[in-house]
């Protein structure tokens, strides 16, 4: 599979309005991030998946989604996760219409419980709709995640995480896994990252060197690295305080920021 870090950057993004600072300024493209997200899209999976329109799976729908899926050239859309229901991860839900125009069908969103119920309160013009509609609507149905589920013939293992006291979801599809705005990994987590042959790719949240009372600092993703035995890491949810160049030049082999564009192949 195919995945493409859409965006890398904190909640504010960066740069920051306002501010100043040399990462702010820089003009290392590298250093421009966008609120985060991923899209994966399948491969090698059966024609007849691809006939029920399942290959291209969004991560989130973070408050930059148009400019990313313009950016990454993005044009299908057949599945959503999303990790919680943060502003940052959630507010470019109404621009998920544009696909739906595209490919004339709703589009599945996958979260745990009270993600659920946050999108229906959050955005209830979407899920209650008024009779005047104005430009259309997104055309979404809703899923619980309960466990493991399978999406155009790959199984998606939700990972539980902490961000803070909140409870949110990673996401592991075979031996990659995002797990983004967290600051633990429970201790009941650990074998869903570890069975079977492991996580060889790992995109993880590290917000900067200070710690952070819900983000994994850079030495607490190193550490999380580590213990996951991941060759490949980067890290996402990235503010103002690293320099793209500067910081990857200092980090352990195997061991990169990702930045808004990034393609891997899994």
């Amino acid at each position: 599979m195919r995945v493409t870090v859409l965006g890398s950057g904190t909640s504010q993004g960066v740069p920051a309005i306002g501010c100043p600072c040399a990462v702010c300024a820089s003009t290392d493209p590298r250093d421009h991030r966008t609120r985060p997200s991923i899209v994966i899209e399948l491969g090698d999976v059966p024609a007849s998946t691809f006939a029920q329109g399942m290959r291209s799976i969004l991560v989130d729908t973070s408050t930059d989604l148009r400019t990313q899926a313009l950016a990454n050239n993005i044009r299908r859309v057949d599945a959503i996760l999303f990790t919680h229901a943060h502003a940052d991860h959630i507010f470019g839900l109404d621009d998920v219409r544009s696909f739906n125009q595209i490919q004339r069908t709703a589009i599945a969103c996958y979260a745990d419980r009270k993600t659920v119920h946050d999108l229906r309160r959050i955005f209830s013009y979407v899920f209650e709709p008024p009779v005047q509609r104005g430009g259309g609507l997104p055309q979404l149905t809703l899923f619980p995640i309960a466990g493991p589920f399978t999406l155009g013939g790959a199984e998606i293992v939700p990972i539980p995480l902490l961000h803070g006291a909140l409870p949110v979801l990673g996401f592991r599809i075979g031996s990659f896994a995002y797990l983004t705005d967290c600051n633990r990994i429970p201790d009941t987590s650990w074998p869903l990252l570890t069975e079977d042959g492991g996580v060889s790719t790992v995109i993880i949240d590290a917000l900067r060197h200070k710690p952070h009372s819900t983000h994994f600092s850079v030495a607490e993703s190193l550490d999380a690295i580590a213990r996951l035995g991941a060759s490949r890491a980067y890290f996402t949810h990235i503010c103002h305080d690293l320099p793209h160049a500067e910081t990857c030049a200092r980090l352990p082999s195997g061991v990169e920021l990702a930045y808004d564009g990034l393609v891997l192949t899994v």
